[in-house]
This record gives C-alpha cells, structure tokens and sequence, in this order.
C-alpha cells in the first residue's frame, strides 16, 4: 500500500506547519513522476512480433432505405424554396 498522502488543505507531513498545497506538494509531485518514469524504463519493452491491428472504422451496413444511405442524419433533406412565390 503506498504511503499515505495528506490532502491539499491538511498540514504538511514535513512538519513546517503550513498546509500541504503550499509546502511540498510540489516536491512529491516530482518525486512520483521521476518514480513513475523509472518503473517505465524498468518495464520490459515488448517486441512486436506481429503489427497491432489499427481500429478501422467498421463499414456501413447496406441498406434498402434510400434515405439513410444519403445522409448520416437519417432524413431527406428539404429544399429551400418557399412555398408560396409570388405576390397577390
């Protein structure tokens, strides 16, 4: 289990009685990363043996409603003329 860190508005663990987020939140934050990095330069690198299949998009499904293979909102787009022309 790792060690218990104070929350950002609890006295700091160093003793210095001021609050965490003020005094050595920034030296633990450090101090994770740099462990974080070497668990990673550590780790053993995988050899790819075969090439990672990509996530292709998968294709559309064929379809007998004309209307759906035309547009990705699924209706038939209106034109844009007015109804009525013309005055009187």
């Amino acid at each position: 289990m790792p060690p218990q860190t104070p929350g950002r508005n609890e006295p700091c663990h160093c003793g210095s009685g001021k609050k965490y987020k003020q005094c050595c939140i920034d030296k633990d934050a450090q101090a994770a990363s740099a462990a974080r990095a070497q668990a990673a330069a550590d780790a053993p690198a995988e050899a790819p043996d075969s090439p990672a299949p990509e996530a292709a998009r998968a294709a559309r499904p064929t379809t007998h409603q004309p209307w759906k293979t035309q547009t990705s909102r699924g209706f038939v787009p209106r034109n844009r003329t007015p109804r009525k022309v013309g005055g009187s």
